[in-house]
């Protein structure tokens, strides 16, 4: 069955949210509060440099990634594209998802024009980083990160 790629829908949370916090390097990193997802997504959903894309395979949610557009003045002026949040149902790995969505996220980024793709992938994410490296990715720079919650 081939795979779907289109923006998330308020109803699809549930499903994308079983898929962030499904892992136990998400898990371990708590909340502060209760989170409002549905306030999330609406803020996300009414950003028009933010898609929110869910994949299904047979009408059943497979994956998820979220892509943010960013503005700037360096490498020219030109737009980089950031991806983050990828997720692919657990039952799913290591069947081709994760590939087939950074392939599609890498060309959503060239049809805007972006000049780059980045990411970030926690340190433990060992499996991850043999993933993107072997898609052309490299890890270029380190990354830094101040939790304010």
């Amino acid at each position: 069955m081939p795979l779907t790629f289109r923006p998330a829908r308020r109803d699809d949370v549930p499903a994308i949210v079983a898929l962030l916090t499904g892992d136990p390097i998400s898990a371990a990193r708590g909340h502060a509060a209760a989170p409002d997802y549905d306030a999330a997504f609406a803020a996300v959903d009414a950003d028009p440099r933010n898609e929110l894309i869910v994949v299904e395979e047979d009408g059943e949610v497979v994956g998820t990634m979220q892509l943010t557009f960013i503005p700037g003045l360096s490498r020219g002026g030109a737009e980089r594209a950031q991806v983050e949040a990828v997720r692919v149902a657990e039952r799913r790995r290591n069947q081709g998802i994760g590939r087939a969505m950074m392939t599609w996220a890498v060309e959503r980024a060239r049809e805007r024009g972006c000049a780059l793709v980045q990411l970030t992938s926690d340190k433990e994410r060992a499996d991850a980083h043999r993933f993107y490296s072997s898609l052309g990715f490299t890890a270029s720079h380190e990354g830094f990160k101040l939790r304010l919650g």
